[in-house]
């Protein structure tokens, strides 16, 4: 049976024992569900984009200008979702993006969207930003693949410290991040005053990192500058003790773990990144390359003339840059501008199976789902997030199977036609 009959059923079987499923199958009610279950500093940072989030209307409105054209009478029965990207096998053509902060919505939530992803036979990609030291969280993932994303530090060392423990620990792929080397303007944090890294959350692939602490000490030894005492401030450094390796109680008496989030704040994106960096990078890691924010055919070609090995179209699902072009328009420019080769994974606005149908038919090799599975993660942890991956696979092979696809070679734009 196929996926997407086999998920129904089961829904359907549990529907007639009167349970409803504990993560909804629509993206409008997930969304919906997972921001009453999330404070509101976490629905901020989630949920959240750039400026007045025109960019993240522009991805969604890209999905609209296309419609589906299913054939009748083809008489296909099972489906094949297999494919490769970068030297990794894929179950299905989807990988769970990395978000960071994920602590905001649940503790352990790099180890929890680890269980959930390996649940359901599907690679995540560890954020740079995690919560959990990425060696723990590969062990989550068993047998089921993972990649690594990087933000490129101001410090060379921490860079390939990072890059080097990615390597040990069975990272399939190096992310490289390009359009965070500041972060963007982002008003629902700003409004609240809050920035998770500030009080230690999603820094723990740094306090775990050998170089990084390094740094840290070095600053920790320095004489203390005068600290404003307020009760904001006492909140934020329990938070950072918290957070920070090893016991709250010591840490709250250490000078380390506030120097660890100083230093962080200082160097953990480089707002220089240039092509002279990125020309670095392959005598830097034996592992497939791809850089993950490029919008613009021309840095598309280059990087491919770079050498990588591949480029996820994204706009960081609108959190940098409002009014940016939607991802999708950008997926078809860069395609027809590089041609049928390449690697091209998509991010940035799928929320459903058939968003996920139309992004493969205009060129995607396979796709980044972002959002959906942190509200999964508020809603029902670690199987929530399995459950999300489950519903949007059951509806990409029941969208190729209505619609008279039997593979992925077969999804071309043929099966769309522009909106009128």
């Amino acid at each position: 049976m196929s996926i997407g009959r086999a998920r129904q059923g089961i829904v359907y079987r549990q529907g007639s024992l009167g349970r409803r499923p504990s993560v909804p199958t629509d993206a409008a009610r997930l969304e919906s569900l997972a921001r009453r279950r999330m404070s509101a500093r976490a629905w901020a940072y989630v949920a959240g984009g750039a400026g007045e989030g025109a960019t993240m209307r522009h991805n969604r409105a890209a999905f609209e200008r296309w419609r589906v054209v299913p054939r009748m009478l083809h008489g296909i029965t099972e489906r094949d979702l297999r494919t490769e990207v970068a030297g990794t096998p894929l179950a299905a053509p989807l990988l769970l993006a990395p978000v960071g902060a994920g602590a905001l919505v649940r503790r352990d939530s790099d180890v929890l969207i680890a269980q959930g992803a390996a649940a359901a036979g599907v690679p995540y990609i560890f954020s740079n930003q995690g919560c959990s030291p990425m060696e723990r969280t590969a062990r989550a993932m068993g047998e089921t693949p993972f990649w690594y994303q990087l933000y490129w530090s101001t410090d060379e060392r921490l860079v390939d410290s990072l890059i080097g423990r990615a390597e040990d620990c069975g990272a399939k792929a190096l992310v490289v991040t390009l359009d965070t080397t500041m972060l963007g303007w982002r008003p629902q944090d700003l409004n609240l005053g809050s920035l998770p890294f500030a009080r230690g959350q999603g820094i723990a692939q740094y306090t775990s990192d050998p170089r990084f602490m390094e740094i840290v000490r070095e600053r920790a030894a320095r004489p203390p500058g005068k600290a404003q005492v307020t009760l904001g401030a006492l909140r934020t450094l329990l938070s950072i003790a918290r957070e920070h390796p090893g016991g709250t109680w010591a840490n709250l008496r250490s000078r380390e773990p506030r120097a660890a989030v100083e230093t962080f704040l200082d160097i953990y994106s480089n707002p220089g990144l240039s092509w002279a960096h990125l020309e670095t990078l392959r005598g830097r890691t034996r592992l497939p390359i791809l850089l993950k924010g490029v919008l613009h055919p021309a840095d598309a070609r280059r990087a491919l003339d770079a050498g990588v090995d591949g480029i996820v179209v994204s706009n960081h699902g609108g959190r940098q840059v409002d009014h940016t072009v939607a991802a999708l328009d950008a997926l078809v420019a860069i395609r027809a501008a590089v041609g049928d080769e390449p690697t091209l994974l998509f991010d940035s606005g799928i929320r459903t199976g058939a968003d996920v149908f139309v992004a493969l038919a205009l060129g995607a090799d396979a796709c980044l789902l972002g959002r959906p599975h942190l509200y999964g993660l508020a809603l029902a942890g670690a199987d929530g997030v399995r459950q999300v991956i489950e519903n949007v696979l059951a509806e990409l092979d029941l969208t190729m199977g209505l619609t008279g696809v039997a593979n992925l070679a077969e999804l071309t734009p043929e099966a769309l036609q522009p909106a009128p």
